[in-house]
């Protein structure tokens, strides 16, 4: 076997895109959520306009009198750029020289088998830095895979402050599920006469665990089917206020995607308010098509020693309602 192998059509950048494409995603809380709307585009930039009317209903008038006028909307446009998440391994000449066809499958087939489990690896790197930015839409700042330099400020770039909201954990006595019900006002006052079909809250772990914890939440529960909420692990979700309350439990080198001492509480389908777009490849051949998620390409290096193996996204993961998304805090 050797590197001319790597001249079928099987390595071409059509086939690795749609391979990698095609290979199982990293299972992840948003994902399996359904929360982003995914879409291609043709450039490497999008805009998102934000439009500062509140609605105002008709009053009721005479037939024949004038229709009140609506007016022009004022509406400012924001522009947002994509990121670029390559990554590359290599395929040396021992990997080629090791390898051998097993029963019927051809040498093309079974360094396609190698190759594809290399790119499954990659977009599992790929697939977690995606995870972490749209963590990072919902809280407002998109951060690098640093956890520090910040991508994109959603609420300097809509020039908006934060929604927050504290509840009352360490307090026995207080009406949990008022204050849970004044943070969902919260969420429907930024959303306007957007329709919704639901709540979801993504927490930390002391605030999960204080909030499960706590007297209002555990008598909720006691004589529910037998307390069985009581007895199972809470963390995928529970149900309390009207709101599907779970602990997010995505870390990097240790590091917490969401505080321990926090919550971020949103809204479930609203039509456009979670976006992720994929800008095309800064390959040749994806110059003026649409973005696709994944791109996988392979190429040798000049001395023919190493054959390098691509794999990249072009993402941007934003809330296009950030003062819809509260941040909740433990009440001191």
């Amino acid at each position: 076997m050797d590197t001319s192998i790597f001249n079928h059509d099987a390595f071409s950048l059509s086939s690795l895109t749609a391979a990698i494409n095609e290979a199982p995603a990293l299972p992840s809380r948003i994902r399996r959520l359904g929360l982003f709307e995914e879409e291609g585009l043709l450039t490497t930039s999008f805009k998102v306009e934000k439009d500062v009317d509140t609605l105002a209903l008709i009053p009721n008038q005479s037939r024949s009198a004038t229709p009140v006028a609506t007016g022009g909307s004022t509406r400012s446009v924001r522009t947002f750029s994509t990121t670029h998440l390559p990554t590359q391994d290599i395929i040396t000449a021992d990997d080629i020289q090791n390898l051998r066809a097993f029963g019927t499958a051809s040498e093309v087939e079974t360094m396609r088998a190698f190759v594809d489990r290399r790119l499954a690896k990659m977009r599992r790197r790929i697939d977690a830095t995606i995870e972490y930015q749209r963590v990072g839409a919902i809280k407002g700042q998109i951060l690098d895979a640093d956890g520090t330099t910040v991508i994109t400020d959603l609420f300097t770039e809509f020039g908006i402050t934060q929604n927050t909201h504290a509840l009352s954990l360490n307090n026995a006595n207080a009406d949990l599920r008022g204050e849970v019900l004044a943070a969902l006002e919260k969420v429907e006052e930024a959303l306007g006469a957007e329709p919704h079909n639901g709540f979801h809250a993504f927490c930390g772990r002391e605030f999960f665990y204080k909030l499960i914890g706590h007297a209002k939440v555990q008598k909720s529960y006691e004589f529910y089917e037998g307390g069985v909420m009581l007895r199972n692990d809470p963390r995928d979700g529970i149900p309390f206020g009207g709101v599907i309350w779970e602990q997010y439990r995505g870390a990097i080198a240790g590091t917490p995607f969401i505080g321990d001492a926090e919550a971020y509480l949103f809204p479930l389908g609203v039509d456009g308010m979670f976006i992720t777009r994929y800008a095309p490849a800064n390959y040749v051949e994806t110059a003026n098509t649409i973005g696709l998620p994944l791109y996988a390409k392979t190429e040798p290096t000049p001395l023919g020693k190493v054959q390098l193996i691509e794999a990249q996204s072009n993402p941007l993961s934003i809330c296009t309602r950030p003062r819809a998304v509260i941040k909740l805090s433990i009440a001191a």
